[in-house]
C-alpha cells in the first residue's frame, strides 16, 4: 500500500496542468497588490495572457504552478467554503482535509489560491511587487480568526502586531501548534507551517512547502 501511494504521489506531481499548455492557450488571473502605506489592497486587476508568454516571475519556479486559474483546482468538503489550489497539490491536500474532518478536528475555514503581490521590493508607491505563495496555489491559510499573522514577531509575545485574522491563542478551539495534529499532517504531506518560520512574522494559519 505505501509504494502503490507513493507512485500515486508521483503521478500527481507530474501530471501536466488540467488543459495542455499551447501558445492557443489563454492565462487568466485577478490579480490585488498590497500598499504598505495605505495598508490596503488594490482593486482586482484582470490579466489575461497566452499561456506560453508567462514571465518567469508568474510561476513558481520549484513546482511549476503557475498565477493562471487553469492551474488551480477546487476543492469542495463538507462544511467549507469551496477553495482552489495547485493542481500538483490538490489530492494531497483534499485526502489531508478529509482525514483531518474526519478525526473531528475543528476546521472551520480554508483559503488558499489567491493572486496578490505581497511580497519583496517595494516600488515608489509603497507597492509589494513579489508574488506570494498564495498566488501559484501552492499555500493555504486554516482557520484565520484563530490563527492570525503578526509583523515585528521574531519570537511571540504581547510586542506582537497582529495584522490579518484573529487573535492566536493557543489552547482555544481551532488555533494551530506546532504539536497539534493539523500541523504535523500538512508537514507529512511537504507544507511547513508558517508559526514556525524566522524572521519578524509569525504566520499561524499558513501553510506552503517553504513556510513563507
Amino acid at each position: 500500500m505505501h509504494y502503490r501511494r507513493i507512485i500515486l504521489l508521483f503521478v500527481l506531481i507530474t501530471l501536466p496542468p488540467p488543459l495542455l499548455a499551447g501558445e492557443d492557450t489563454e492565462c487568466q488571473y485577478h490579480m490585488v497588490v498590497w500598499n504598505t502605506r495605505t495598508r490596503s489592497s488594490s482593486p482586482p486587476i484582470e490579466v489575461r495572457k497566452p499561456y506560453a508568454a508567462l514571465t518567469s516571475e508568474e510561476r513558481d519556479p520549484a513546482s511549476g504552478c503557475s498565477v493562471c486559474e487553469r492551474d488551480q483546482v477546487e476543492i469542495k468538503l463538507p462544511g467549507l467554503k469551496p477553495f482552489k489550489v495547485c493542481h500538483v497539490f490538490a489530492e494531497r491536500v483534499r485526502e489531508t482535509l478529509e482525514k483531518l474532518l474526519a478525526q473531528g478536528e475543528p476546521i472551520t475555514e480554508v483559503e488558499a489560491y489567491r493572486v496578490v503581490r505581497s511580497r519583496g521590493a517595494l516600488n515608489e508607491r509603497g507597492e509589494r511587487t513579489g508574488f506570494s505563495n498564495h498566488s501559484f496555489g501552492i499555500a493555504i491559510d486554516i482557520n484565520p480568526q484563530q490563527n492570525g499573522l503578526y509583523h515585528r514577531c521574531v519570537h511571540f509575545g504581547p510586542h506582537c502586531q497582529l495584522v490579518r485574522g484573529g487573535p492566536w491563542r493557543p489552547g482555544q478551539p481551532g488555533s494551530l501548534t506546532a504539536e497539534s495534529r493539523v500541523v504535523q499532517a500538512f508537514k507529512g504531506i511537504g507544507l511547513q507551517w508558517g508559526g514556525e518560520i524566522a524572521g519578524k512574522q509569525k504566520d499561524f494559519m499558513h501553510f506552503s512547502p517553504t513556510g513563507y
